[in-house]
């Protein structure tokens, strides 16, 4: 499909938007999971993440970026004729040899800024370059290097299978996940301990409509693909993470606020909240347990 140079030029100013809106705004993402976390009144707390992890920033998404490069061929704009005529003319010689300066100087910006946008995505990457062969694996091997993290296997197209589990006394706030050298990550789970002894849970990374911009900026994406003129959007799409999964909170505190659809049931050591994650999980969990006597 032939597209007009306007309408592809339009294309690739859009995808260069969705592809900055992905790397800032959602580097990574849940898919299949289940998570469980523990408050105890006593301090003590417990967090765990089995299933699939999806980093969004790597070689797909360089791959798109790179249609968005400085490559292409010199194609003359369409002359017209003089005063409010829409009547096509032959451009002549200087006209065109004007067009191919301007063009060979927009071809040197675009480089430029070109680079600047793959220094930039390393940067938000750790590091990390996502056009290279062993960036999956060298993400891989980062998380492996922290506490809590179990195992990190690799499975194929930016699919982390992942077990984490730590514990320890929640004096302090908590995020999962972290990730070293990362300037910024969404967070999947966040617990802010406040002044009074309460703990408020929210879990943005579990709320589809609230995936820190991450989501609506794939379907952004997906939706840009067509205004390209490519006929093989499948293949140069990321992946859609599939979002499914289990988020139970168990406690002997005082749940004081929660936003299931059930509310607290009986556990064997006090209390428990269960969330559903799905694609049409409209808001993201969130809770907040009072500990101490």
């Amino acid at each position: 499909m032939n597209l007009p140079r306007s309408i592809r030029r339009f294309g690739a100013i859009a995808m260069v938007i969705a592809l900055g809106l992905l790397v800032s705004a959602c580097l990574i993402s849940p898919g299949k999971f289940t998570s469980a976390l523990d408050l105890r009144k006593d301090g003590r707390f417990s967090y765990s993440y089995t299933g699939e992890i999806y980093m969004l920033g790597l070689s797909k998404l360089a791959e798109l970026g790179g249609k968005t490069d400085a490559a292409g061929t010199f194609e003359p704009s369409t002359c017209y004729k003089e005063g409010d005529s829409m009547d096509q003319r032959e451009c002549t010689k200087d006209e065109l040899a004007k067009q191919r300066s301007d063009w060979d100087e927009g071809q040197k910006s675009r480089s430029e800024k070109s680079k600047k946008d793959a220094e930039m995505m390393r940067a938000m990457l750790g590091g990390i370059d996502p056009t290279s062969p062993k960036a999956a694996e060298e993400f891989a091997d980062r998380l492996r290097k922290q506490a809590g993290w179990k195992s990190v296997t690799y499975k194929g197209d930016g699919l982390f299978e992942v077990d984490f589990a730590i514990a320890g006394r929640i004096d302090h706030d908590f995020i999962f996940p972290t990730i070293e050298r990362f300037p910024m990550a969404n967070a999947f789970v966040t617990l802010n301990r406040r002044a009074d002894g309460t703990i408020r849970m929210d879990a943005p990374g579990f709320g589809a409509g609230n995936n820190g911009g991450g989501m609506s900026s794939f379907a952004q994406l997906a939706a840009m693909g067509s205004a390209m003129g490519s006929d093989k959007k499948d293949d140069a799409m990321p992946k859609f993470p599939a979002l499914d999964g289990t988020l139970v909170l168990t406690t002997d505190g005082a749940i004081l606020a929660n936003n299931t659809d059930e509310g607290p049931a009986p556990f064997t050591t006090g209390q428990m909240l269960e969330w559903k994650i799905s694609p049409r999980t409209a808001a993201a969990p969130t809770a907040l347990v009072r500990l101490g006597s």
